[in-house]
């Protein structure tokens, strides 16, 4: 009921199964289900093989190194040979890692396939890129909503699938999202159209869009959002770790098994899309951007801390609750005040620049919260994550510090 609610409110039920969007909307949603059967279940199949938390960190960094350099890559590639090709063979490979990690026997193997899925993993990118292209500039927010909607489903869903499968093998969860990756890339075959036509390509790839370390530099020099940029950073590398480690947390304090993993991480979906399908749009006209960030990354800091010190596993639903309030009320409210703050023409490096420092978050994050995991046990990474949420309040605070009476009332 609740699925059919969100996907009401986003007007898919008049989409017809074989337009451009719907299709969109489905193979999105069928790579984000696989995707999120086997995130929670990464660092188990690494305790299984006698690895680290530092190890299940490495490998988490590795999946968003990769990503960050292939990213721009393989968006070059959609602009020059159209995107239905580019994001077909990135969902298969997207399968082919899964198959990997299915028939892994060693870290060695695990390894490979997470890299593989990282280097295939722009297909999000791509399919942004063709909803960009189907859609006017009227429709256009409908659509990337469309898309928001998938990968929150799929990220819903998939962990609480994979919790339920890892009853019978940590591998067989794996060897559906294969499946269900296959699935998609035939779905995609059969009844995707190529959005870009020939004659608007790119004939050429430009070898400076490619360099992330280039985009980060003409982030640097967009003075105005400088604070906001550093908040924004901080609130991701704390998240990103967070998230993918604990599935080692719970199971190191409350002895959690996969299933009682997966169906907690379906609970956290449930939450974000709570807050950001339907609070954040309530309360964003009468309180404004600004304060939701300081109320977000003050929430967010708090939870993080009260998860770092809670000994009771039924605490964890509420607190995680106001957690993820605290996140989806910071994130969508920086994005925004970042974006109006520069001018259109500088929308694009905005745009690539902020992409190469979430990827560095990514990066970053996961081996610092397996390090600190393994070096002063499960509640530390939970406990820095909460310091750098209260650095990043502490950061949004001096540039934003608006008084009360610029409050919005609606």
């Amino acid at each position: 009921m609740y699925i059919a609610r969100t996907l009401s409110k986003l007007n898919l039920e008049g989409l017809k199964l074989r337009s451009p969007l719907a299709v969109i909307f489905i193979t999105v949603f069928i790579n984000m289900l696989g995707y999120g059967m086997i995130t929670v279940l990464i660092p188990l199949l690494i305790n299984e093989q006698g690895g680290s938390g530092a190890i299940a960190g490495v490998l988490n960094s590795l999946y968003a190194f990769m990503q960050l350099l292939s990213g721009p890559v393989i968006g070059a590639l959609s602009d020059r040979y159209g995107r239905k090709p580019v994001l077909l063979v990135c969902l298969s490979g997207t399968a082919v890692a899964f198959l990997l990690l299915g028939v892994s026997n060693s870290t060695i193997w695990i390894i490979a396939a997470v890299a593989l899925d990282g280097i295939t993993g722009g297909n999000m990118t791509v399919a942004y890129a063709y909803i960009a292209d189907v859609t006017s500039p009227d429709t256009r927010a409908r659509g990337m909503g469309m898309m928001g909607a998938a990968f929150g489903l799929g990220m819903m869903i998939g962990p609480a699938i994979g919790g339920l499968l890892s009853v019978y093998s940590l591998h067989l969860p794996a060897f559906i999202a294969c499946f269900v990756a296959l699935a998609a890339v035939g779905y995609g075959v059969l009844a995707l159209p190529e959005s870009l036509p020939v004659n608007l390509r790119s004939m050429q790839i430009d070898a400076r869009s490619l360099n992330p370390i280039a985009q980060l530099v003409g982030l640097s020099k967009l003075g105005t959002i400088n604070r906001l940029l550093a908040a924004m950073f901080l609130l991701n590398l704390a998240f990103s770790g967070l998230q993918t480690n604990f599935p080692l947390f719970a199971l190191a304090r409350f002895g959690w098994d996969a299933q009682r993993i997966g169906l907690f991480f379906a609970f956290i979906g449930v939450c974000a899309v709570t807050v950001q399908g339907g609070l954040f749009n309530l309360v964003q006209p009468r309180i404004g951007e600004p304060r939701l960030v300081l109320i977000g990354l003050f929430l967010m800091s708090v939870g993080l801390l009260l998860i770092a010190a809670t000994p009771v596993a039924l605490y964890l639903y509420p607190i995680v609750a106001l957690a993820t309030l605290g996140i989806g009320l910071a994130i969508p409210s920086l994005s925004s005040l970042v974006s109006t703050r520069v001018s259109a023409g500088q929308q694009g490096r905005l745009m690539g620049g902020v992409q190469a420092m979430l990827s560095l978050a990514l990066i970053g994050g996961p081996s610092l919260a397996g390090l600190t995991f393994d070096l002063f046990g499960p509640g530390a990474p939970y406990a820095i994550g909460s310091a750098l949420a209260f650095v990043a309040f502490a950061v949004a605070w001096t540039d934003l510090r608006v008084p009360t009476t610029s409050v919005k009332v609606v």
